[in-house]
């Protein structure tokens, strides 16, 4: 008797896992496909099924179902930047991989449509550019900022602001293929690998990278 009592809890907990993560799927397609004005909590859980309650159990407000989206999608992605940036020998190798790292991800088809998401909503509601730059640009850029200041640290590079500095990287990285596709404009892989060389290259000489 004890040991199902010690498992029953593990059971429950896995089945609500499973409930909130097929709520996220359902309200990603929503909100990718309808826009943040458009997705309704009483759509999400009619497409679910069950009650309405059932899905305000699990999040009481369509603002807290849009932040753990964007949790959901971006938290595997930095636990990949973690990784990636590693102590290494080569600091310029390093910088080179996380901008091919993230070019390919911030273009993304995913990453694209929220972006324009975001862009075109923000404006009626401030809370979606609020949400959406809480949970995904400042936590990445927090991550990269502990990395740059262990490197500045240890003299592999310029010592400034690690804030500052991942800023400056994320904003080169988006400068170029990101803001065409953004505008519908097509591009290439072999534009993406060049524009990481590119911002690589041009981050390492200005925080002269050893």
């Amino acid at each position: 008797m004890e040991t199902l009592t010690e498992k029953a809890p593990g059971k429950r907990e896995a089945r609500k896992e499973e409930r909130r993560l097929a709520i996220l799927q359902v309200a990603k397609r929503s909100f990718l496909d309808n826009g943040y004005s458009g997705t309704s909590m009483s759509a999400i859980s009619a497409e679910l099924g069950g009650s309405k309650g059932t899905l305000w159990s699990y999040f009481p407000s369509k603002e807290e179902l849009f932040a753990a989206v964007l949790d959901h999608a971006t938290t595997s992605y930095r636990q990949e930047l973690g990784d990636l940036l590693a102590p290494s020998a080569d600091l310029r190798a390093t910088v080179f991989a996380f901008a091919r790292s993230f070019i390919a991800k911030i273009t993304s088809p995913e990453a694209m449509r929220l972006h324009r998401l975001v862009a075109a909503e923000s404006g009626r509601f401030p809370e979606v550019g609020e949400i959406f730059y809480r949970r995904a640009p400042q936590p990445t850029q927090q991550l990269i900022a502990g990395f740059f200041a262990v490197q500045m640290d240890a003299g592999h590079m310029r010592r400034d602001d690690p804030l500052a500095a991942a800023r400056v990287l994320t904003s080169l990285c988006m400068g170029g293929a990101h803001q065409r596709l953004l505008w519908g404009i097509d591009t290439s892989p072999g534009d993406l690998e060049a524009e990481a060389h590119y911002a690589a290259d041009i981050f390492a000489r200005a925080f002269e990278i050893t």
